[in-house]
This record gives C-alpha cells, sequence and structure tokens, in this order.
C-alpha cells in the first residue's frame, strides 16, 4: 500500500523561521486556499503594497514555501505563485527547541498560527448572518475531553490527517468535475493537547 502524502516537516530553524513574520503567514494561507495568485492579488487581500508582498513571496520561495505557477502569466509582466505542497507544513518542537533560539522560533510560530486561526474564526462569527441557515447549521466548534496516552493522541492525529486529506481530495475532485455550486473554502481547526484540570 503507498504511503500517504505527508505535510512538509521543517526541520531547520531557518526555514522555519520564515513564518515568524505574520505577513509571510497571512500570504502563505491566502495562497494556499487561492491556489495560485499574483503579489497584486495577496497585496489586494492583506492591505499590502504589491511590492512588499512580492519580496515576502520571494523569501518564502527561497525556503521552498512557494514556487512560481508555470504558464499562468498571459504577458510576463506580473509573476503567478503557488505552494510547493499540496499537503501544506508542519513540524516537531523537538526537531527545533534544542537551542534558546529554536524554542524561540517555536513559540513565535505557533503563536502566530492560534492567532491567525481565531482571527479567522472570529471573521465567520462577525459575519455569519450573511452565509445563511445552509451554513451556519452545518459550521460547528466542538471541544471533546478524552484520556489519553501520548502515543494514542499522536494516533488520532495520524488519523484526523488521513480524513482531511480524503475530504479535501474529494473536494479537489468535484472542482476539476465542474461540480462548483454551493462549494465553499472550509477552515477545519482542531487542537489537541494536554491538560490538568
Amino acid at each position: 500500500m503507498p504511503e500517504s502524502p505527508r505535510p512538509d516537516r521543517i526541520t531547520d530553524l531557518t526555514r522555519l523561521k520564515a513564518f515568524t513574520n505574520p505577513l509571510r503567514m497571512r500570504i502563505y494561507r491566502l495562497l494556499y486556499a487561492a491556489g495560485s495568485a499574483t503579489a497584486s492579488q495577496l497585496g489586494a487581500q492583506v492591505g499590502e503594497a504589491p511590492s512588499l508582498v512580492s519580496y515576502h513571496l520571494r523569501k518564502l520561495a527561497e525556503q521552498g514555501f512557494v514556487t512560481e505557477a508555470a504558464g499562468r502569466s498571459s504577458d510576463g509582466r506580473e509573476r503567478w505563485w503557488q505552494v510547493s505542497s499540496e499537503e501544506g507544513w508542519g513540524f516537531r518542537e523537538s526537531d527545533l527547541t534544542g537551542t534558546p533560539e529554536g524554542a524561540a522560533a517555536v513559540d513565535a510560530v505557533t503563536r502566530g498560527l492560534v492567532e491567525s486561526r481565531a482571527a479567522q474564526y472570529r471573521a465567520y462569527l462577525d459575519q455569519r448572518s450573511a452565509w445563511g441557515r445552509e451554513w451556519t447549521d452545518a459550521a460547528f466548534g466542538a471541544e471533546w475531553l478524552l484520556d489519553l496516552t501520548a502515543a494514542e493522541l499522536a494516533e488520532m492525529e495520524q488519523e484526523l490527517q488521513a480524513l482531511s486529506r480524503r475530504w479535501r481530495e474529494r473536494g479537489k475532485a468535484a472542482r476539476a468535475a465542474g461540480d462548483t455550486v454551493g462549494r465553499e473554502h472550509v477552515s477545519v481547526h482542531l487542537y489537541g493537547f494536554p491538560f490538568r484540570p
């Protein structure tokens, strides 16, 4: 059985530090959702000059997170970009926290991710009445309190990764077949971490 695709695992601190800049995180997330875009298009979405967005795209490209999207430019004046991996990226803290600098970078990126996800959810909450009942009834927020070992939590994460890949592929196949009516980008945030009451 072929191995399931995996996110690009960051093990080099220099690569991780690319995401300590919150604007780069926003640009990457928007590009991931769009599939491909220009610096001008992304700049309009983040409220920044295309030249600044282009600079950050080049920095992300230096670390292998984005690449030029071949065949998209009609006149060669503006570059189109896409993420390098459909599976995204991830990291294991233990790979990067052996030094104070590594621990600080992991903390900054992790906190940036949490803030970015929270901002995205707050934006949905602010706009939910515009989505209509079908979408507001389908949207969910949940918290489950489980008793697990670290190994069981890691196994659960692998199962959730496989589940999300299956649904992502289903959506991509539907779009490719022209089934776009009622289809929207959907963000699913799940966290699993230990706590002691």
